[in-house]
Formats: structure tokens, sequence, C-alpha cells
């Protein structure tokens, strides 16, 4: 790697962290910035899951106690996260580059739009169902399915079907979306380590940017509207979108 692409790499990654804190979507920035600099895309989306993993644990740390009341209920869900996560990372490793490269046009777009509704698809404070009804299983089931292949957009859309099939207040919400967030990245990595796939240099690089990002996030948060966030990052899903339409 070169000085450019290692401050490249780190930048993106601490941009990243800070967006996933302030409104989400840092996983568009550093598949983005892995894209720029050459790696294949299945190389890519894997070392971003690898980056993306210590911000879902510090922000479940958060959560503790919130999870503590009601991770017994979940128990269901993680089984089925953890199924779909499996599933979704082996049929990703089943493909190859080529075949992926056709796919990831869509699956951008597909996460852009998600990523854009996010104001609308957020979830009200409603009267709490049990999370382990049929309904919330099978949801569940395909949206880890979906966060093993992919993951951009993936907190959002568990969001969004956790706050439909549920219900409950925000903070319960993304306190279970963060615990099942967890799983689903952890059996990816693991699926993505042992299938040889992760581009071990660029992660190194890109896991302390995301930390140090994470953190000044907090910061960032106070000072900068989500609203602006959210157009910058819906704007690199855009750009990334038409770069794989156009070059395809």
């Amino acid at each position: 790697m070169t000085i450019a692409t290692i401050l490249l790499l780190f930048t993106s990654a601490f941009l990243a962290g800070a967006v996933n804190a302030i409104a989400g979507g840092g996983t568009f920035l550093t598949f983005g910035a892995l894209t720029l600099v050459g790696m294949p895309p299945i190389t890519a989306n894997a070392t971003s899951s690898i980056t993306q993993f210590p911000g879902y644990i510090t922000s479940t740390f958060a959560y503790r106690d919130e999870i503590a009341r009601s991770w017994r209920s979940a128990i269901a869900l993680s089984v089925v996260s953890v199924i779909g996560a499996l599933g979704g990372s082996l049929l990703l490793l089943s493909l190859d580059n080529p075949s992926f490269r056709q796919i990831v046009p869509w699956l951008l777009a597909a996460a852009t739009i998600i990523f854009a509704a996010g104001p609308w698809l957020k979830p009200k404070a409603s009267t709490e169902k049990p999370v382990n009804s049929k309904v919330s299983v099978v949801a569940q089931f395909f949206t880890s399915i979906y966060g093993g292949f992919f993951g951009a957009g993936m907190g959002i859309m568990m969001l969004a079907v956790l706050g439909i099939t549920s219900g409950g207040t925000y903070h319960h919400l993304n306190a279970l979306k963060n615990l099942l967030s967890i799983l689903i990245a952890a059996v990816a990595i693991v699926i993505f380590v042992s299938g040889g796939v992760v581009a071990w240099p660029q992660a190194l690089v890109m896991i302390p940017g995301v930390a140090l990002g994470g953190y000044a996030g907090v910061w960032m948060a106070r000072r900068v509207s989500q609203t602006v966030m959210r157009v910058i990052v819906v704007a690199v899903g855009v750009a990334l979108t038409t770069y794989y339409f156009v070059t395809g």
C-alpha cells in the first residue's frame, strides 16, 4: 500500500465511524474507499464488514442495561440471525467476483433508497409486543440473510422490521438491533475469514480509524445535524451506485 492509499483508507474509516455514530451508513464509505483502491467487490465487502464490527460492539455496550432486561425474549431472534447470516455469507462466497459485481449496483441502489428513507422508516414508540412472534422471527431471518450477504443499510432495515413486528420504544428496538447486528457481523466475519477473502493489511489500517471516528462522532453529533450527514451518505451511495452501473 502507498501512503496515499493508507491515508484514504484511514480517513474513510474515520468518517465511517463518525457517520455511524451520528446517522448510520458508514458502510458506504468503507466499501467505496476499498473499491476505489481497486479491491475486488467480494473482498471489499468482506473487509468492510470486518472494519464495522468494533462499532457494533461499542453501540451494544452503550445499551447494556436495555439488553440485560430483554435478552431472554430475543433468543429466537438471535438464533435465526445466526442462521440467516450464515446463509447470506455463504451465498456471497459461492459467487465469483464478476457475478457479485453484476449484483452490486442493485444492492447499492436498494441500500441507498432504504437509507434515504430512514427518517420515515424510523419506528415510533408503540405498545411493545413479544419479539419472538412468528412474524418477527421470519422477518428477522430474511433481514439477517441480507446482512450476511451485503449489509449496507441493514441497521435501518432491521429497525423498521422490528418496529413493525415487535413495537416498543426506539431505544428498546435500537438496543435489540445492535445486539442482533453483532451476531450477524460475527458470523459473517468467521465465514469471510475462513474463506480467505479478507484483505487484512487494509482492514488493520481501517479498524483504528473506525474506532476513533466513532468516538469523535459523539463530539460531532453535538455540532453537525443528522440531516447534513444523511445527505452526505446518500450522495456517496448515489455516486457508488452510478459508478457501478456505468462501469458494469
